[in-house]
């Protein structure tokens, strides 16, 4: 048994009389992987309960009008404008076969190494998730990376720094284990960076400012003389 629980019912209503179904506190959801996709929808809060716990990378027993199903979260459909959500896609799956799900990377133990208690850097985090493979009892909540080892800024961690739990294997076989996960970074040092571009910034501004007003006042002095060289010609 999956540790998330969802119950569901039948539904046939379609199209716009969806809006319909949620106005009454319901989100419409389709269930593939099975030999026709089912139509379904569950109660709002409890659904938004069970998706923020299981997310797309945990199980999921499904209650079908009394008929169980586990399942696995493919795709939700979210409301750009007040972030509610609109529709679910759940795919069917064996406890005994082996699935493909996204997952979380969560950098751990930071706080203890040299680099963020000795030399305060902080790090820039560029890989969030990743697809791995694994029967749906041995798929984990999320992939953990220790960081406790990083000391200067040119360190970094890497896919081949991820330690795989038993039974679980990445879902693309030809990834390279030397992509970077994170990499380090010094804020103070970004700071006074930005700083200094701020303060060239405003310089190079007022300069083109006083070169403008320079410009104009150029203009204004040489108009009488043009205007006497004009008289002159008559």
């Amino acid at each position: 048994m999956a540790e998330y629980k969802l119950t569901l019912e039948k539904r046939e209503l379609t199209g716009k009389k969806l809006k319909d179904l949620r106005d009454k506190g319901m989100i419409p959801s389709v269930i593939y992987g099975i030999k026709e996709p089912m139509l379904a929808a569950s109660e709002y809060v409890a659904t938004e309960k069970v998706l923020g716990k299981a997310g797309y990378h945990s199980p999921i027993d499904l209650d079908i009008a009394g008929k169980k199903q586990l399942a696995i979260v493919k795709n939700v459909q979210v409301d750009p404008v007040s972030r509610k959500i609109l529709n679910v896609e759940f795919k069917a799956i064996s406890a005994r076969a082996a699935v493909t799900a996204t997952t979380p990377v969560m950098i751990v133990e930071f706080g203890a190494s040299e680099a963020a208690k000795t030399y305060h850097l902080a790090y820039n985090q560029t890989v969030t998730e990743l697809e791995v493979k694994a029967k749906p009892a041995d798929l984990p909540k999320e992939l953990t990376i220790d960081a406790s080892k990083l000391e200067a800024i040119e360190d970094k961690l890497t896919i081949a720094d991820i330690k795989l739990p038993e039974g679980v294997e990445f879902a693309d076989k030809e990834l390279d284990q030397e992509q970077i996960v994170a990499s380090l970074y010094d804020p103070a040092a970004e700071a006074e960076k930005r700083a200094a571009e701020e303060t060239a910034a405003e310089a190079e501004a007022a300069a083109e400012g006083e070169a403008g007003a320079g410009a104009e006042e150029t203009a204004e002095e040489t108009k009488p003389e043009e205007a006497a060289d004009a008289e002159k010609a008559e």
